[in-house]
């Protein structure tokens, strides 16, 4: 199945880049470009694509609005960031507004091509060095050290570990070729954590794991 990606950003080289890559990599292709947040809604709910590659800055409905808006009114539509993390404070608050994924502009091309195809295929993905500076953010944030001995009482030996390595950054697909399981069974355990834990998204699993001190900014 070919996934159909429209292209939200209110910069016309980048968009183009994107377009050339996409129209060179097998089962993917661009339905649709937009320059603003509107844009991107209108178009989102007009084609109805599978994945939004989304930018953030862009004027009038910045991407954060653009994103509530698509997954509320087109909830088959995934939304996958990518913008600048150094210089953009509402990492958070894209999140928060639906997004699937959040990538930085300066990572390889190929790699926002798997990104794409992930996140289309149902994952949630946020970069390593993203997720890094999550946990180092969390805890620059906090007024005192982190404490490092929140029990998780109902989680399995098995699910410690697989909250270790989404506080790494890996998807459900890297976290089964890594502990040898069913990409069903690492989504399952996914699900499960984010139960367990009363967790909404991944952000909020690596915020778990660095409080349970499974990891360490």
């Amino acid at each position: 199945m070919t996934v159909r990606v429209l292209l939200a950003d209110d910069q016309p080289l980048v968009r183009a880049g994107l377009r050339m890559v996409i129209e060179g990599a097998a089962g993917i292709e661009a339905v649709g470009e937009a320059g603003t947040g509107a844009e991107a809604v209108g178009l989102a709910a007009e084609l109805r694509p599978d994945v939004v590659v989304m930018d953030i800055r862009m004027p009038g409905m910045d991407g954060i609005e653009a994103t509530r808006a698509i997954t509320a009114d087109v909830p088959s539509s995934r939304v996958l960031v990518l913008t600048t993390f150094d210089e953009d404070a509402n990492v958070y608050a894209s999140l928060r507004a639906g997004a699937s994924g959040f990538l930085v502009k300066d990572m390889a091309l190929d790699d926002i091509l798997a990104a794409v195809r992930v996140v289309a295929a149902g994952d949630a993905l946020i970069a390593p060095s993203v997720t890094r500076r999550l946990i180092a953010d969390f805890a620059a944030r906090r007024p005192e050290p982190a404490p490092t001995t929140r029990e998780l009482p109902r989680v399995t030996a098995r699910e410690r570990e697989v909250l270790t390595l989404v506080a790494h950054g890996l998807t459900n697909a890297e976290l089964a070729a890594r502990l040898h399981i069913s990409h069903g069974t690492a989504k399952a355990h996914v699900a499960s954590l984010l139960t367990k834990l009363d967790a909404r998204d991944r952000v909020q699993l690596v915020i778990a794991a660095y409080e349970a001190g499974l990891v360490s900014p």
